[in-house]
């Protein structure tokens, strides 16, 4: 137990269901009692509430059972009595379904969306630097356009769709509402968070073990953190109803109405989508204590999550070789990489064809899933056998003068695996009115994506050299020959290779400024993303839908 707090308190902004900048005044705690018997006196138990135990039980918490009736009205929005209620009900009933006790009551913090973008994206508008390294990272995935920053497509993404999120280094929920002055929160929000504190409380989820140091390993992590999340709600909403009463939540249309990047959403969104599955199936097969040791003992990769396998990615070499100006980013990530791996080459494939009519992936195969406890499908043949990715933006000059480009290195299972994702790029560059010079170049002429681009296969490796015209391109990877494979390997790296092709002794933790997560923009988040996402499935299905 890291401290004692039996009220629902917001510690960082003051007392109680503070919200948005002290809208709302403190409830002072009744010094001699418990929160229960705080509650109980305001007369909102049911009248027929079965006797507390003796001592603290898995499936009660703070006066409450997890099959107990209790009086919460969110029609006008939760006064403070209410929601303390609700959470120590959703608390009890988190413990039921998990079979896991909580060691402290979990306050929850009420932030207005306003706030909450603003906050998201000051913090990420402040890193030039990394900003301008990420930017290679999300448009090498064709998601990010030169027209927009990564910082802000990521910032406009998350304000507009993020319910809530847990903070491991406030222990406590944050609750995003539009209306901060009578907020409401729907019981999906509040028990996917719960299950977030719960695991802090177990596991630490500031501990090295939850920070990955690149997109693909932060996706891999997130796989078993925000999947059992997304297991226990789906297996709590199967009781509401019938074996459970649920408190309503008015419809309050969710997110603010905004324009998210679909790419970036889709890619975010595969551990909340195949994280359910995998740890259902670990589950089904060893229950709780087999989930356990996985994830003491994490996932590193979205191939993991997407088919359920322990396959790891392979080693990956590089060197550079860049002339005439050109140079990575050594303090970024792992010595100057990301990787972004399967669900984010899936989401690039898709986003391309259901935005610019690639041909790479029929958009609506999205949607093919079989699982009960899955969301959306990510498996495809153009991102089927990845085995290792790594991707190196460069840079050249500053201000008026700067240039970007990067390096994409892919490693394949096979060289049919390595041919269909040669192939399927290859015609998304031709949705791009591409042409290819007679060097075996190929120049996009205009748009977000405007550049030249060398793609060569050698075997089972996919090489992809970006930059603003042809002659960069060849400063940047002067030893590719254009158009033809290159027949040995491409050097040793200066460093040993990690599990994810780089190493960790440049890479910066997870929610430090040089960290390899594109999408993770604040300390906070010890389990990945920033913003650990909590917005219903349905909400994204529409937003998907609308551009199909």
């Amino acid at each position: 137990m890291r401290r004692s707090s039996p009220s629902v308190r917001s510690r960082r902004f003051g007392a109680l269901l503070l919200v948005a900048l002290l809208v709302v005044p403190s409830l002072a705690p009744v010094a001699a009692a418990t929160p229960g018997e705080q509650v109980a006196a305001a007369g909102t138990w049911a009248d027929d509430a079965p006797p507390d135990p003796e001592n603290d039980t898995i499936g009660w918490e703070n006066g409450v059972w997890h099959n107990e009736s209790i009086h919460v009205d969110q029609s006008d929005g939760l006064n403070d009595t209410e929601l303390e209620l609700f959470v120590a009900r959703s608390m009890a009933r988190v413990e039921y379904v998990r079979e896991e006790e909580f060691d402290e009551t979990v306050p929850v913090e009420i932030l207005s969306r306003e706030e909450y973008r603003n906050q998201t994206e000051g913090r990420m508008g402040d890193r030039p630097e990394y900003n301008r390294w990420n930017d290679q990272v999300w448009e090498a995935m064709f998601v990010v356009g030169e027209d927009t920053g990564s910082a802000e497509a990521i910032g406009e993404t998350q304000g507009t769709s993020v319910a809530g999120f847990y903070s491991p280094r406030d222990d406590e929920i944050k609750i995003i509402t539009g209306t901060p002055e009578e907020p409401t929160v729907s019981n999906a929000t509040l028990v996917h968070e719960l299950v977030h504190a719960l695991q802090d409380q177990q596991y630490d989820l500031t501990n090295e073990t939850y920070t990955a140091h690149t997109q693909d390993g932060d996706l891999g992590v997130n796989g078993v953190v925000e999947g059992e999340a997304n297991y226990v709600e789906s297996r709590y909403s199967e009781r509401c109803g019938e074996e459970w009463n649920c408190v309503e939540t008015p419809d309050s249309g969710g997110g603010d109405g905004g324009n998210p990047n679909l790419g970036v959403l889709l890619t975010i969104f595969n551990p909340y989508s195949d994280g359910p599955v995998y740890v259902n199936e670990l589950v089904q097969e060893g229950g709780w204590d087999a989930f356990e040791e996985r994830f003491e003992d994490p996932p590193r990769s979205s191939e993991q999550i997407i088919h359920v396998t322990d396959e790891e990615p392979e080693s990956m070499e590089f060197e550079d070789t860049a002339r005439n100006g050109w140079e990575t980013y050594p303090d970024r990530g792992q010595n100057g990489s990301d990787t972004v791996g399967e669900a984010s080459i899936f989401a690039m494939f898709w986003y391309q064809a259901s935005q610019y009519g690639a041909d790479t992936v029929n958009p609506r195969t999205l949607f093919d899933v079989e699982n009960e406890y899955d969301t959306y499908n990510y498996d495809a043949e153009p991102s089927n056998g990845w085995a290792n990715d790594r991707v190196f933006p460069y840079r050249n000059g500053e201000g008026e003068d700067a240039r970007n480009g990067y390096v994409w290195k892919t490693a394949w299972d096979t060289e049919a695996d390595a041919t269909e994702f040669n192939d399927a790029y290859l015609r998304m560059l031709e949705a791009h009115d591409a042409r290819e010079t007679d060097d075996g170049y190929y120049v996009v002429p205009d748009g977000p994506f405007e550049d030249a681009f060398l793609v060569v296969r050698d075997g089972r490796e996919v090489i992809i050299v970006n930059g603003p015209t042809v002659e960069d391109v060849e400063d940047i990877r002067p030893a590719l020959a254009a158009g033809t494979a290159t027949s040995t390997p491409e050097g040793p790296t200066a460093t040993p290779t990690d599990e994810n092709g780089g190493s960790g002794e440049n890479g910066a933790k997870g929610g430090n400024d040089g960290t390899a997560t594109s999408a993770n923009p604040t300390e906070t988040t010890g389990a990945g993303f920033g913003f650990l996402v909590a917005v219903a499935a349905v909400g994204i299905a529409a937003l998907l839908a609308r551009r199909d």
